[in-house]
C-alpha cells in the first residue's frame, strides 16, 4: 500500500533534509535543492513481498529513495546478475529507467517492511537542470562513485595538490609556455645565447608553418657542441636532434610524463593542428614531488648491479604512493607501475645477460599475467617466460635457463615474489624456443583439460618485454588463430571465467567472509578476475589483439554491440576495483600475505557502496559469457 502525500512542515524540512545528506548524491547537492526533493516527494509504504514498480508501470512514473527496509529487483536486467539485486537504505531507484525516460525492466519488490520518498519522474529529470550532482548522478552512477573514491584517498593520504595539477589532467590546464624556437638556418652561437638569456634548457628549431624540426637542449650542447667544438657559425639544425618527439595539446600530463621516461627526454614540445603552440618539462610536470618518473626510470637505467636494482625497485614502489595520493586514476598508476617494473627487468637482464656471456638477440623475456596486461598493482609476483630462436641447441638452452633462475632469483630480492605457480622463465616449461612455445599453446586450446586451460589462462596475456621481442610474434599469432578456430576452447575458457564469482549474496547485497579479526572481501579473486577473464575471452574470441583488460573491452565493444552505458560501467567498474587493491596495498597495516583482502567493516559508505556496485556490474558480466558462451 501507499500512503498519502507527504508534505513535511517547515519544522521538518530541515532534519529530513539532514537525512539525506548522509547519502549520495544529495551529500554533494546544494541544500536548497535537497529540500526542493525533500518538499516534493511523498512518503511511501510497501508490505514485505509488495510490488513498488516495475515494467506494468510503462515509462516509470517515480524514483524511489530508500529510508528503511530493503528492496528487490528481479527480471529484466537484475535477472542478469544470478538472483537479482537488493537495495538497502540511501539507494535509489529505478534511476536509469527514470533518466531515459523509459520502463524499468526489472520488478521492484519490498522485503520487508519499506518505507520510501517518492518523487515523480517528471520532477526528477527536472531537478538535473537546476543540480548538476543530481544530473550526474542519474546517469554516471558508477564513475561518480570512482571520482568520490579518489577525493576520499587525497584527503586521506593528506595530498595537497590541486586537481588541475593531478597527472591526469590536460596538458592545456598547465600553465601555457611559449617555446624558445629559432629558424633551421640560426648560427650555433646566437642560439646558444638565446639559451643563456631566457634561461631555459633547450631551444626548438622550427620552419615557417610552425612545426618543430630539431630541438638542441643541454644535454646535446655538452656532447655536440663542448666536445665536438663546430664552427660558432654551424647552422643550429646541424647539431640540433632530429626528428622531435611531440604531444598533442589535448594529451593528458601522464602521456607526457610516460613519453619522457620511455624516449629518455625531458623536454616536449605541444601541437595544436600540427603547428607547435607550447613546451612542457620534466620540471613542469614533477616540480612539487621529490620523485619523478624520469628520474626513478634514469636510476634503473644508470644501475650497474644488482644493489642498484634492488635500490631502485624501492624507489618505484615509494614514487607509486606519491602518485595513489596525489588522486591519480588506477588505469594509469598500474601502466606506470608497469612501465617502470618493465624497465627494471630488462636492465636486470641485460647486467645478467652480459655476465653470462649470451645475446639478447636470440632469445626475448615474456610477461605473463598482470605485468603481461601492464596492470600491475603495489603487490605483485613474478609471471614470466622465455622465448628462445629455434636455432638454440640444448646446451645453449642450459645456459639461458640458468640466467633466467638468477634473473627471477633477482626480481625476488627486488620485492616481486617468485611465481607459486612456478610460472617463471626459470621453470623449463616457461624456457622454450619458439616452436616449443606454439605446440604448448596448441595443445592446450585443441585438448586441454578445463583445469589445464585454469592454469594456462595467464599465459594468453603474454608481452615480449626484452630482447629480440619478434620472437613473441608467432606465439601471439597461434592463440589468436587457433582461439577463432576452436569453439570448444572458447566454451572452456568461459567455462572457467564462471567458476567463481563477485562476492555477493543473491539478493546483490555484499557478502564477505567472516571471522574474529573482520568481514573480507578478496578484491581480486571476487573482483577484478571476472573482468580479467571476461575481457580476455572477449579478446580471443574476436580476434582482439590488445592485452589489456580495460584496452580488450573497449575493442570488443562494436563487435559485440555492447552499448555505451554498459562498457562504461564495465570500463568504470574495473577500475573501481583496481582502485581499492591499490588502496589497501598502500596501508600501513596492510597484510603482505593477502595484498588484495579488504575489510568491509572498515569501509566508509561511499567506498562500501562503490564496492557493491561494481560488483553488481561483474555479475551482469559473467552472465553474458554464461548467455553468449557457456550454453
Amino acid at each position: 500500500m501507499t500512503a498519502g502525500p507527504f508534505t513535511p512542515s517547515g519544522g521538518l524540512i530541515a532534519p529530513m533534509v539532514a537525512e539525506l545528506r548522509r547519502h549520495e548524491p544529495f551529500a554533494r547537492m546544494a541544500e536548497a535543492d535537497v529540500a526542493r526533493f525533500v518538499t516534493a516527494a511523498e512518503q511511501t509504504y510497501h508490505a514485505p513481498g509488495e510490488t513498488v514498480t516495475g515494467p506494468q508501470d510503462g515509462p516509470a512514473p517515480r524514483l524511489y529513495y530508500v529510508r528503511r527496509g530493503t528492496v528487490d529487483a528481479r527480471g529484466g536486467v537484475a535477472e542478469l546478475a544470478a538472483g537479482g539485486v537488493q537495495h538497502e537504505p540511501g539507494d535509489l531507484f529505478p534511476a536509469a529507467a527514470v533518466a531515459g525516460e523509459r520502463a524499468a525492466t526489472s520488478t521492484y519488490e519490498a522485503v520487508d517492511d519499506l518505507f520510501c520518498l517518492a518523487v515523480d519522474a517528471a520532477f526528477a529529470r527536472d531537478l538535473a537542470t537546476r543540480s548538476a550532482p543530481w544530473a550526474d548522478f542519474l546517469v554516471r552512477r558508477v564513475q561518480r562513485l570512482l571520482s568520490l573514491s579518489r577525493a576520499a584517498l587525497q584527503a586521506e593520504q593528506g595530498a595537497l595538490a590541486l586537481a588541475e595539477q593531478s597527472l591526469e589532467a590536460p596538458l592545456s590546464r598547465l600553465p601555457r609556455k611559449t617555446p624558445v624556437a629559432v629558424p633551421p638556418g640560426t648560427p650555433l652561437v646566437q642560439a646558444l645565447r638565446l639559451m643563456q638569456e631566457r634561461r631555459v634548457g633547450s631551444v626548438l628549431v622550427m620552419d615557417a608553418e610552425g612545426q618543430a624540426t630539431g630541438i638542441l637542449t643541454r644535454h646535446d650542447v655538452l656532447e655536440r657542441v663542448a666536445l665536438a667544438r663546430p664552427p660558432d657559425d654551424t647552422p643550429i639544425e646541424r647539431v640540433a636532434s632530429a626528428p622531435v618527439a611531440t604531444l598533442p595539446l589535448a594529451s593528458s600530463a601522464q602521456d607526457a610524463a610516460l613519453a619522457m621516461s620511455r624516449l629518455g627526454i625531458r623536454h616536449l614540445p605541444l601541437t595544436e593542428d600540427g603547428r607547435v603552440v607550447g613546451i612542457v618539462s620534466e620540471r613542469d610536470l614533477f616540480g612539487l614531488q621529490r620523485l619523478s618518473l624520469k628520474h626513478v626510470g634514469s636510476r634503473i637505467r644508470a644501475a650497474t648491479d644488482r644493489g642498484a636494482l634492488v635500490a631502485a625497485a624501492a624507489d618505484i614502489r615509494r614514487f607509486a604512493r606519491h602518485l595513489l595520493a596525489q588522486g591519480l586514476a588506477a588505469r594509469a598508476l598500474t601502466e606506470l607501475l608497469s612501465h617502470l617494473n618493465d624497465l627494471l627487468t630488462e636492465r636486470l637482464l641485460q647486467l645478467t645477460a652480459q655476465a653470462h656471456g649470451l645475446d639478447l638477440g636470440r632469445a626475448c623475456w615474456l610477461a605473463f599475467g598482470s605485468e603481461g596486461r601492464s596492470e600491475q598493482t603495489i603487490a605483485t609476483d613474478q609471471d614470466n617466460g622465455l622465448v628462445l630462436d629455434d636455432a638454440v641447441d640444448d646446451a645453449e638452452r642450459a645456459r639461458w635457463l640458468a640466467l633466467a633462475r638468477e634473473v627471477n632469483v633477482a626480481l625476488d630480492e627486488c620485492g616481486y615474489p617468485l611465481c607459486k605457480g612456478g610460472v617463471m622463465a626459470g621453470n623449463p616449461e616457461c624456457c622454450l624456443p619458439v616452436r616449443g612455445w606454439v605446440d604448448r599453446f596448441e595443445h592446450w586450446m585443441e585438448a586441454g583439460a578445463p583445469d589445464d586451460l585454469l592454469k594456462a589462462s595467464i599465459y594468453f596475456d603474454l608481452r615480449p618485454l626484452a630482447g629480440a621481442r619478434a620472437l613473441a610474434d608467432p606465439l601471439r599469432e597461434a592463440i589468436t588463430r587457433r582461439a577463432r578456430e576452436l569453439p570448444r576452447f572458447r566454451k572452456q575458457m568461459a567455462d572457467n571465467a564462471l567458476r567463481s564469482g563477485p562476492a555477493l549474496n543473491w539478493r546483490g547485497a555484499l557478502d564477505p567472509t567472516e571471522d574474529d579479526d573482520g568481514a573480507w572481501i578478496d578484491l581480486k579473486l571476487g573482483g577484478t578476475a571476472v573482468f580479467v577473464d571476461a575481457a580476455r575471452l572477449f579478446a580471443l574470441a574476436h580476434g582482439v589483439a590488445a592485452t589489456g583488460t580495460r584496452e580488450r573491452l573497449l575493442a570488443v565493444a562494436a563487435p559485440m554491440r555492447v552499448p555505451p552505458d554498459e562498457l562504461e560501467g564495465w570500463t568504470g567498474a574495473f577500475d573501481v576495483l583496481q582502485m581499492m587493491r591499490l588502496r589497501q596495498q598502500v596501508r600501513e597495516d596492510a597484510d603482505a600475505a593477502a595484498p588484495n583482502r579488504v575489510d568491509v567493516r572498515r569501509l566508509g559508505p561511499i567506498d562500501r557502496r562503490l564496492l557493491k556496485e561494481a560488483l553488481r556490474v561483474a555479475r551482469t558480466l559473467q552472465q553474458r559469457i554464461g548467455l553468449d558462451y557457456a550454453a
